[in-house]
């Protein structure tokens, strides 16, 4: 992993503030207020997204995050960062904001799946 793109992405992240790089896995997790939002993976950077901003990725012929589990392969609600936006500060800031949203609702969907389920 280059810490030069690491650095590159802690310049971009920063106007957000309070994120947090983790290694995980071989690549690292990204985190703001200890919600994992973005990852990346050899060098390249993904974003959470649900199904509604999934089509913004789409549209720009992004791919999600998919690697293999006993011999299959797991595609993650992470999706490859357009290149575009490495060059365009403010716009990569607002779509790391969208992610931590979506990152932070799924965090409360799931403390609510879990509530209903109750103790075990």
């Amino acid at each position: 992993m280059s810490s030069g793109f690491l650095d590159l992405l802690a310049d971009l992240f920063a106007p957000l503030g309070g994120v947090r790089f983790r290694r995980m896995f071989g690549g690292h997790g990204i985190y703001r207020d200890g919600v994992m939002f973005a990852l990346v993976s050899d060098d390249v950077l993904y974003m959470k997204a649900d199904a509604e901003t999934a089509r913004r990725y789409e549209a720009e012929s992004c791919g999600r995050f998919v690697y293999e589990a006993k011999g299959k392969p797991v595609a993650m609600s992470y999706w490859r960062l357009p290149e575009r936006l490495y060059d365009e500060p403010d716009e990569f800031v607002a779509w790391a904001r969208e992610a931590v949203g979506v990152a932070e609702q799924a965090r409360v969907a799931a403390g609510k799946r879990q509530r209903k389920s109750g103790p075990r």
